[in-house]
């Protein structure tokens, strides 16, 4: 486990990790199934520990020493699912129309957990909204027609593809040669100056506009290593509730509608005082606003961004929508036991690792700009994370469970007392529970 660790710190920090830095423990088969997902977890949450104990070592106060619980690591892989709200399961995670169809040649996946989602379902298959009519209209077509037909009317969609199928495919090969994970200097820029804090990210002012779970994690991540996080999001997108309450933690939440001229001004001023920068909408989005990564490394050269997108910025894919079951069926991770039927992960792993990933990449990003200087922008994709866990190897599939009840934790929040899985780590903590969605004011 060591080495996997020690290997991911290396492509996030660029250095190495000496022996014995960090303590694993606890027993992988957690899990089932034959990827590592649990290693992932640890991995992933050894990092993202390593680098806040780095930055609390900038502040001239010695870390503690980094121990990650298997167990802690897999529980907060799969936090959305012990979210409680006063007691209770506050929702579905999924829509009555996400799911797997059969086609006339095999599967596909159709994302549907949005109204805009739906839509390029039933206008590119010419269906009605029920799960009888989709299930009808792919049965009468071949899996990669359905996918393009949903694709090219907006939508979330991949077939069921074997994992040499990925590899020889051209975005299987462009992402191939992809790191996990990619920070670099964007322009100059005097030392970052850290106000005085005992948290490793306190005062550091992070500006995050990400949706689902990927991006969320991240500032989730970053909220409970003392960051003060602004989630932006707008009145008219859809959310789904279950997942705003678990990944909302320790944020704040304000409305800004980029599609006017008055809400990218209030963006404009938001990342003038921002620190950090961390969005996930597909690459492109953002640069017919004006907010393309050169256009924000010239007006802000000191600022740190991190992007996030499905299948990375490179290839025929660069650009197109995507979830991490549909990663998982696109990469052939969910054919590991044949084409018969999609066989996912046990947890929503690109999503979370990704995430942990990310917040890794953003406090050594601060650690290396109060340090040394500079601008920089990071990148993580849940495509090259589905490489990374492919490259973990498999294991004998065997599954002794975890119970997770004394892990859990409770905090008030606008939608009742939240019970949740707290962050993994070196002392992390939120002080409040989630906001309800635009509850604050967009400024900092």
């Amino acid at each position: 486990m060591e080495e996997e660790l020690a290997a991911v710190w290396r492509q996030v920090s660029g250095e190495s990790l000496p022996p014995g830095a960090v303590a694993v423990g606890g027993e992988e088969s957690v899990l089932p199934g034959p990827f590592r997902v649990a290693a992932a977890a640890a991995a992933s949450v050894g990092v993202a520990t390593l680098a806040a104990g780095e930055l609390l070592r900038v502040r001239g106060i010695e870390p503690p020493p980094v121990a990650v619980d298997l167990r802690h690591a897999v529980a907060s892989f799969h936090s959305e699912r012990h979210l409680r709200v006063d007691g209770q399961v506050p929702g579905e995670l999924w829509a009555p129309l996400t799911g797997d169809y059969l086609a006339t040649d095999g599967w596909v996946r159709l994302h549907c957990n949005y109204p805009r989602h739906v839509a390029a379902v039933c206008w590119g298959l010419g269906t009605a909204a029920t799960r009888e009519a989709v299930t009808e209209a792919v049965a009468k077509r071949r899996a990669r027609e359905v996918q393009e037909a949903v694709i090219a009317a907006g939508g979330a969609a991949a077939l069921l593809r074997t994992r040499q199928d990925w590899l020889n495919h051209p975005q299987g090969e462009a992402v191939a040669g992809q790191p996990l994970v990619e920070l670099r200097q964007t322009g100059d820029a005097l030392p970052k100056r850290l106000f005085e804090s005992d948290r490793p990210l306190g005062g550091v002012r992070v500006l995050e506009l990400t949706h689902v779970i990927a991006g969320p994690v991240a500032g989730r991540v970053l909220a409970a290593h003392g960051a003060d996080v602004l989630h932006i999001g707008a009145a008219h997108l859809p959310r789904i509730d279950p997942l705003w309450m678990d990944t909302g933690l320790g944020k704040r939440s304000a409305f800004t509608d980029l599609t006017q001229d008055a809400g990218r001004a209030r963006l404009r001023k938001l990342l003038a005082r921002a620190d950090v920068f961390v969005q996930s909408f597909r690459p492109g989005a953002l640069a017919r606003w004006g907010f393309s990564p050169e256009e924000l490394a010239y007006e802000f050269p000191g600022l740190i961004t991190l992007d996030l997108s499905a299948y990375g910025w490179h290839g025929p894919w660069r650009n197109r929508r995507g979830f991490d079951s549909l990663v998982q069926l696109a990469t052939g991770i969910a054919a590991h036991a044949g084409l018969d039927h999609p066989r996912p992960l046990p947890a929503q792993a690109l999503d979370h690792a990704t995430g942990w990933l990310a917040a890794a990449t953003v406090m050594t990003a601060v650690r290396r700009a109060a340090t040394d200087g500079g601008g920089w922008r990071g990148q993580v994709a849940l495509a090259h994370t589905a490489e990374w866990l492919e490259s973990l190897g498999r294991r004998e599939i065997t599954d002794t469970g975890y119970q997770v009840d004394d892990l859990l934790a409770t905090l008030p929040s606008a939608y009742g007392e939240l019970t949740y899985v707290p962050v993994p780590g070196a002392n992390p903590q939120w002080t409040e529970g989630t906001r309800l969605p635009g509850s604050d004011r967009p400024s900092w």
